[in-house]
């Protein structure tokens, strides 16, 4: 059985009750705002329309979200070392598709700032950029051949 519009609102506003002190008219007040919202929503669902959605650009400037020790996610605003692909896929986005989108460049690491340099330092002491560079150049020897 379907609970009533009045039922629920009932319901929340007791579970607000229970955790927060209210006065008579700010009770008053929560439950017509509460039966109001819950009525909209309900008449939302029944013409089968969307909500309308909201054009939201970022949650911060791109340049700002890639900090010292933290790296925003963009989309949400979740705080984190690095975006994970995995996060990234929640919002339906790829790294690729996530760096187009917010102007970023395809070799800016979507990491902290310091992991992004602890990560350099450890390469350099084991000896990759040498190595690399000797792969480097045995390519273009290949290619020039």
């Amino acid at each position: 059985m379907t609970k009533s519009l009045v039922e629920m609102t009932a319901e929340i506003i007791q579970s607000q009750i229970s955790s927060t002190e209210m006065t008579t008219d700010e009770v008053k007040e929560a439950l017509k705002d509460t039966f109001q919202t819950l009525k909209s929503l309900q008449d939302i669902e029944a013409v089968g329309a969307e909500m309308p959605a909201e054009e939201s650009g970022p949650v911060m400037e791109p340049k700002k979200s890639i900090q010292k020790n933290k790296v925003v996610c963009l989309e949400c605003g979740q705080e984190f070392k690095m975006l994970s692909p995995k996060h990234l896929k929640s919002h339906g986005l790829t790294a690729k598709e996530y760096r187009k989108k917010y102007g970023f460049s395809a070799r800016q690491p979507l990491c902290a700032k310091s992991l992004s340099e602890r990560r350099s330092q450890s390469g350099k002491e084991r000896g990759l950029p040498p190595n690399l560079r000797k792969a480097i150049e045995a390519r273009t020897k290949k290619k020039s051949k």
